[in-house]
C-alpha cells in the first residue's frame, strides 16, 4: 500500500526575502539585488554579504536601473548622504560583471 501524506500536513514553505530596487521600484528576491550601505560612521560601500550594519538601499543588477538612480538622485535620498563618483563607478563595474555572467 502506498504511503500518503496526512491530510492538512504539508511542509511549510520557506519565505524568500524580497526587497525593492530604488532604480526601477520593482520587487525582487534579495539575493538578486546589490545592496549599497551607509555605515553608522557615514562611509558608503557595496555590501556583498547583505549583513553590514547601517542604512541600505538595493539596486537591480541592471545598468539601466543604475543610470536611472544616478540621474534622479534616488540613491542619495535613500541613503540620506552624498554618493561619490567612485561608488557609482564601482557599482557600474559590478553590474557589468553580473550582466556578463548572466549572458554566459
Amino acid at each position: 500500500m502506498a504511503q500518503t501524506a496526512k491530510k492538512g500536513k504539508t511542509p511549510p514553505q520557506k519565505k524568500v526575502p524580497e526587497r525593492r530596487c530604488v532604480g526601477c521600484a520593482g520587487t525582487f528576491e534579495k539575493r538578486n539585488l546589490i545592496r549599497v550601505v551607509r555605515s553608522p560612521e557615514g562611509e558608503i560601500s557595496i555590501d556583498f554579504t547583505g549583513k553590514k550594519s547601517g542604512r541600505g538601499a538595493y539596486l537591480c543588477k541592471n545598468s539601466a536601473c543604475l543610470k536611472k538612480a544616478r540621474k534622479s538622485g534616488i540613491l542619495k535620498r535613500a541613503l540620506e548622504c552624498e554618493i561619490s563618483a567612485e561608488i557609482y563607478d564601482e557599482l557600474e563595474k559590478e553590474i557589468r560583471l553580473c550582466e556578463a555572467e548572466a549572458a554566459e
